[in-house]
């Protein structure tokens, strides 16, 4: 059994933690229903009560689609927040929906985690992401999705890329034309392992260290973007 001062500084940490995000901080909502569909989601995060309950703006009705079922009662979600005067560190946590509350405004009732962490993106920190890209192997070019990224990697998935299985081990150059503002996104990586799918192929790459910093903003906008 944790003794109180362990408790104290449990808590005390928690708060610490939560109190990065500033009240009006942008956040993203991440929702993942029982069949295992994901949707990430831009909101305003308000404010905490300690050991209570954390308060963030409801999301647009507009962008929730089919997942405006599962903004319930009981539903877990997991909720990022980028540091203002951190560059490069996130705030997250995984808690369950407590209740919705209709006025003053739509607000989502969270419960209070019981752990907050602060990451940073210049570790291993990975995140889903749908980012779309184009990859060149052996002077050939070939349309990807980037599906989950960090700083040292992703993992790509390319359709009709049945051709490229013995690419493993290779040098690849990752083009990112536009995204979130960013474009023309050049980052140099070598294929660390390939798995066939039904359409096509995945790759696991890890980048090159020159392309830390490209990297890393990538990743500072991949937080708050919504899918």
């Amino acid at each position: 059994m944790a003794s109180s001062s362990e408790q104290v500084d449990v808590y005390g940490r928690l708060n610490k933690n939560l109190a990065l995000l500033q009240a009006g901080s942008v956040i993203t909502l991440d929702i993942t229903t029982p069949a295992g569909q994901k949707k990430k989601l831009r909101t305003t995060f308000i404010g905490y009560l300690p050991k209570q309950y954390v308060l963030i703006q409801f999301p647009e009705p507009s962008k929730l689609g089919s997942f405006a079922q599962y903004v319930k009662q009981g539903t877990s979600v997991t909720i990022r927040g980028l540091i203002e005067g951190h560059e490069g560190a996130v705030v997250a946590f995984i808690s369950q929906i407590k209740q919705t509350l209709q006025l003053p405004s739509r607000i989502l009732v969270i419960d209070f985690p019981k752990s907050v962490s602060l990451q940073s993106l210049r570790s291993a920190m990975r995140i889903d992401t749908k980012i779309s890209a184009k990859i060149k192997v052996d002077d050939e070019y070939w349309v990807a999705t980037i599906t989950d990224l960090s700083v040292n990697g992703c993992h790509l998935d390319i359709n009709n890329g049945e051709s490229l299985v013995l690419a493993d081990k290779k040098s690849v150059l990752i083009v990112i034309e536009d995204f979130q503002g960013m474009h023309n996104i050049k980052l140099d990586a070598e294929i660390c392992n390939i798995k066939q799918q039904v359409q096509g192929v995945s790759f696991g790459v890890k980048f090159k260290p020159e392309g830390k910093k490209q990297v890393t903003d990538l990743l500072y906008q991949a937080v708050t973007v919504e899918e």
